[in-house]
């Protein structure tokens, strides 16, 4: 199968009252495991790439990473998604969709309200004209590095403004802050699940929770049935990547040429339980 829009996998989750579960990935091996787990689950899966990664890492540049995408998906009957995460810059997300990301992130959640929805239109209208889809924020969405980030009232998404910003905006979905916060976790975050369903009924596009490593399933569960739509996972997964190479390179002798099979195992086995958190098989 080739890719789906987001948007469309992100209606069959919430027709389903469920959410897509969308990995951050940097280089094959990561992608290849998040797709090959999708199709045994019979899972949609989206596959994310942050631009900062991209400009720690040569290969990994929008363009290379599409098309990774694009042939992996290809021989799987599963939807895979590609999305653009976090970005601020709207040449480098004008230049993603030209070398095939058909959702981006365009991220005003730093700006004023007011300005945040004058650029997110700018940025929708334009991608729009394009063929892609763009996910904005609302509230902001901090570090777990700072507890206060995640307990911060006054960051989180307002569900009285929540309305309107969808609508003159123009976004396909809102990332919204309710109580989550990117990176590990010092505390056990309390999602603000109360907010969420205010947020839910005030909007009529997908909601997106971000900062997705660390969270109690049950509280999840709860979040998936209320609204959210998109759930971003990256911390824990890169940190799980990052600690099977390390291990299988303390060999003395490690074959390099089975590196893909040492890491994909770990990988696999983890993606395996992380998305079973979306309910719905396909």
């Amino acid at each position: 199968m080739s890719l789906e829009k987001v948007s469309d996998i992100l209606k069959m989750a919430d027709r389903a009252k469920t959410s897509a579960i969308a990995f951050n990935c940097s280089d094959y091996n990561n992608i290849y495991a998040a797709i090959t787990v999708a199709e045994e689950l019979r899972k949609p899966v989206i596959i994310m790439l942050y631009p900062e990664h991209a400009q720690k890492n040569n290969w990994c540049n929008p363009k290379s990473f599409a098309e990774t995408v694009k042939s992996i998906a290809r021989n799987v009957k599963v939807p895979v998604g590609l999305h653009l995460d976090h970005c601020t810059d709207p040449a480098y997300i004008l230049e993603a969709i030209r070398d095939g990301f058909s959702s981006v992130m365009y991220d005003g959640s730093m700006l004023p309200v007011e300005e945040n929805i004058v650029r997110t239109r700018a940025m929708a209208d334009q991608a729009h004209q394009m063929g892609a889809e763009v996910e904005a924020e609302l509230g902001r969405v901090g570090f777990a590095a700072t507890v206060t980030d995640q307990s911060d009232a006054d960051m989180y998404t307002k569900p009285e403004v929540a309305a309107a910003f969808c609508e003159q905006s123009h976004c396909d979905s809102v990332a919204v802050a309710i109580g989550s916060a990117h990176g590990f976790y010092k505390e056990t975050p309390k999602l603000d699940l109360q907010r969420l369903r205010e947020i839910n009924a005030a909007t009529d596009v997908p909601l997106v929770l971000h900062g997705g490593s660390g969270i109690p399933d049950d509280q999840l569960a709860i979040a998936f049935r209320e609204g959210i739509n998109k759930f971003n996972v990256g911390t824990e997964y890169f940190w799980l990547y990052g600690q099977t190479l390390k291990k299988y390179y303390a060999d003395p002798e490690p074959d390099f040429f089975r590196t893909p099979e040492a890491v994909q195992a770990a990988l696999i086995d983890y993606l395996r339980r992380k998305m079973t958190l979306c309910t719905m098989t396909v």
